[in-house]
């Protein structure tokens, strides 16, 4: 690999430059005032995203600008009097549209960051939205701010929520509800801010209203979750009395209750635990903008941060409480499974030592029985042996040698059965040793393994 050229001749990092890049990837915009933006954030999986990308060439192609030719993380773009800006992120797109093409007065939703947009085009953005707000800019340094009662009028009579941000150097008012045509609203009057200071109270106000949202998208799933959760904790608690005040139990139908219960909580597990672990993140990034804001409060009316401690600090809570809930039933459950394992693995062993027992003492029996056996083997073998013992003593008698036959067959009757009987003993101690030796090779080598 190709060292990178510089000046000291030093062997940089290949990633060196792209991880600069990316702290300035997101700079925040310069925005003026009066201005009209429109926000989109827009959920889309990987085929969605592929295709909002050929979408954003057909807007670079209705006004004559060079499309990109690559799908990057953030596009910045000026179509005259249009400004549009594209940031991909992990589960959503966000667009940013703001329309400096404007006259200040009058309603300051008639006209937004939607209106320069060609016909149709917004209608086929590829993905789902999820949040979508106008946001109007106007300037309050040369002109007085409009009265209350025309600004709640602005936002159809709705309840406000305002505050001046930035120790007083603007005055933010919105409702966080949705208005007629299906959007939010946000109004910023501008009293001694400069464009760039502009532009990131904007970015935060965006970020601010795009990330709660996104906060509350695993709140529905905390809900449907709950309910079943406690019939769930009464079901465990009832198995766990069970467990331990009843003497006749059946292990196997308490496993298979409890095995059912631990595959509903890995099923809630696999299905929520992503979408908390993105509640609380978002949550973060919601409070470090609202501390960003250094609000001062309106006479009257609650601040943005009054407003999402209120309401949106308790949905997160409610959100991990489910959680930990969810957490510590399974810890349970597992803690039950394994008592029942121990108890059915006692009993196991219980039964195996019964089974021992009644082994051993088969085999004892046995062992009675083969002695016994073995004294009439000594005998038969001895009377047989006896038998031809005695054709051998009529043969040699017969061919004309002097023999006391009857005194050679008393004599020979005990030392026959005393062979045979010593010669067995010697064989039963052989196959014993055998035994003896397999049993001893067979713990060694358990012990080896261990």
């Amino acid at each position: 690999m190709e060292k990178p050229l510089n000046p000291y001749g030093l062997n940089m990092h290949p990633m060196r430059e792209s991880l600069y890049n990316e702290l300035h990837s997101r700079p925040f915009q310069v925005i003026p005032s009066p201005a009209r933006i429109t926000h989109l954030a827009v959920m889309c999986d990987a085929e969605e995203s592929q295709q909002q990308f050929e979408h954003l060439k057909e807007l670079y192609h209705h006004f004559g600008v060079t499309p990109p030719v690559e799908d990057e993380l953030c596009y910045h773009s000026d179509f005259d009097k249009l400004r549009m800006r594209r940031e991909k992120h992990m589960e959503f797109t966000t667009y940013t549209f703001i329309n400096t093409d404007i006259e200040q007065g009058g309603n300051p939703f008639e006209v937004t960051g939607l209106t320069p947009l060609p016909k149709g085009w917004l209608e086929s953005l590829p993905g789902t939205v999820m949040s979508a707000f106008h946001l109007s800019v106007d300037d309050a340094r040369q002109t007085n701010e409009l009265n209350l009662p025309l600004v709640k009028r602005f936002f159809e009579g709705m309840r406000l929520v305002g505050s001046s941000p930035q120790d007083g150097d603007a005055r933010v008012w919105t409702t966080f509800q949705t208005h007629g045509d299906g959007f939010g609203r946000f109004l910023i009057y501008n009293k001694q801010m400069s464009d760039s200071q502009l532009g990131r109270l904007a970015q935060r106000i965006l970020e601010i209203e795009v990330y709660r949202l996104m906060c509350l998208l695993s709140l529905p799933t905390a809900r449907e979750i709950n309910p079943t959760l406690g019939a769930m904790d009464q079901k465990l608690a009832d198995v766990t009395y069970h467990l331990a005040h009843s003497k006749d139990i059946d292990e196997q139908e308490l496993l298979s209750r409890l095995t059912d219960m631990a595959a509903w909580v890995e099923d809630c597990r696999a299905r929520a635990t992503f979408r908390f672990s993105a509640t609380y993140a978002y949550h973060d990034l919601v409070i470090k903008r609202l501390e960003e804001l250094r609000e001062d409060e309106v006479s009257g009316h609650l601040t943005i941060t009054e407003f999402m401690t209120r309401r949106l600090t308790p949905a997160v809570k409610t959100c991990r409480a489910t959680s930990n809930r969810l957490e510590d039933l399974s810890r349970r459950i597992d803690r039950v499974a394994e008592m029942m394992r121990t108890r059915v693995e006692l009993s196991i062993q219980s039964q195996n030592q019964e089974l021992l027992a009644s082994m051993d003492q088969r085999s004892k029996v046995q062992l009675m029985m083969q002695h016994t056996v073995e004294g009439l083997s000594v005998a038969a073998i001895s009377y047989y042996t006896i038998g031809l013992l005695k054709y051998l003593l009529e043969a040699l008698y017969n061919s004309g040698i002097e023999l006391n036959k009857d005194l050679i067959m008393g004599i020979s009757v005990p030392v026959v059965i005393g062979l045979v009987a010593f010669t067995t003993r010697k064989i039963h101690k052989r196959f014993l040793k055998m035994a003896i030796d397999q049993v001893a090779k067979a713990e060694s080598e358990k012990k080896v393994q261990k």
